[in-house]
């Protein structure tokens, strides 16, 4: 599906077909009809339209002709049905800048172009670096967003944790895991990506913008930092937490031994009692309550001896 949006009296009103000044704003279902009549028409070379489809698809920028891409990556909900997969995964958005338009492309609905198609009336066609700077900025504001909401989730699940060892809660903190380490192997390549903009100027950007991005740099820096510090706080809950349950089980397996031991020594005893051979006091009347008795005495001096060596 493609949207076209104009700004007109400082409104965004949608269009049917592109302008000078309009943004194209390309969501899926994608079709390759579309695509192709979309490069016809914008003159956009097929493959950057199709970046996006590449879930993999690095954090780059290239340029041919008058066209240029930046692929950026950003995150978003997984809505995969398997319970082992992570809560959020990052996909890449396709930002294009043609001689009048500014085209971005994405795979998954995300938050980032909803915010700024919110933001867009207050946006001016004209300064296209400023808007794709804003565009940068709203998937920045989104891994920190999810950030906050991915450690509110930690917490709660380790309080759970703290109350009853179950699987489940593990189970989740794994996804959490496997969500951070898509945000840091993403947000580091969106810094290097930023950096080298910065350092190449390939948007041509005045003295505003370059301070701008060097603040998204600086902005993109910190979120990384966040993560790297979340994704070490949680290995380190899972390992303090495997240990505790290794500490549990090592408890039950010597409680069990213990008993074990206790028992074995009556049920030595009845086994000799029960062999079939003579044994002593078999003709008495008190047979039954002599090895009862012996088992006993030999089974509390035992674990008096246990327990105060224990001791």
């Amino acid at each position: 599906m493609i949207q076209y949006f104009n700004i007109v009296d400082r409104h965004t009103i949608a269009t049917d077909k592109p302008g000078n000044g309009t943004w194209v704003n390309v969501l899926p279902p994608l079709k390759q009809e579309e695509f192709s009549e979309l490069s016809n028409v914008l003159n956009i070379p097929l493959d950057f339209l199709k970046d996006s489809l590449d879930i993999d698809e690095r954090s780059r920028y290239e340029a041919d002709d008058d066209v240029k891409l930046i692929v950026i990556k950003t995150p978003t909900e997984n809505n995969s049905f398997n319970e082992s997969d992570a809560f959020y995964i990052t996909i890449p958005i396709c930002i294009i800048l043609t001689k009048g338009q500014i085209v971005t492309v994405n795979s998954f609905e995300n938050e980032a172009i909803k915010k700024f198609l919110n933001s867009f009336q207050n946006r001016h066609p004209d300064k296209r670096n400023m808007m794709v700077l804003k565009i940068f900025e709203k998937i920045i504001n989104n891994y920190q967003d999810y950030l906050k909401e991915i450690n509110h989730r930690r917490n709660t699940l380790e309080q759970k944790l703290y109350a009853a060892n179950r699987n489940e809660e593990l189970f989740q903190l794994m996804r959490i895991q496997k969500s951070l380490v898509y945000f840091v192997t993403a947000i580091r390549s969106n810094e290097l990506l930023l950096m080298k903009l910065a350092r190449t100027n390939f948007l041509q950007l005045n003295d505003d913008e370059k301070d701008f991005l060097d603040d998204l740099v600086i902005e993109t820096s910190q979120a990384l930092e966040t993560a790297n510090t979340y994704t070490n706080i949680l290995v380190s809950t899972l390992d303090a937490f495997a240990s505790i349950i290794s500490n549990n089980q090592n408890e039950v397996l010597k409680r069990l031994t213990t008993i074990t031991m206790f028992l074995s020594i009556p049920v030595l005893i009845a086994s000799i009692y029960g062999m079939n051979v003579p044994v002593p006091f078999q003709h008495s009347v008190y047979a039954f309550w002599i090895p009862i008795a012996i088992s006993l005495i030999i089974l509390v001096y035992v674990v008096i001896k246990f327990f105060s060596r224990k001791k």
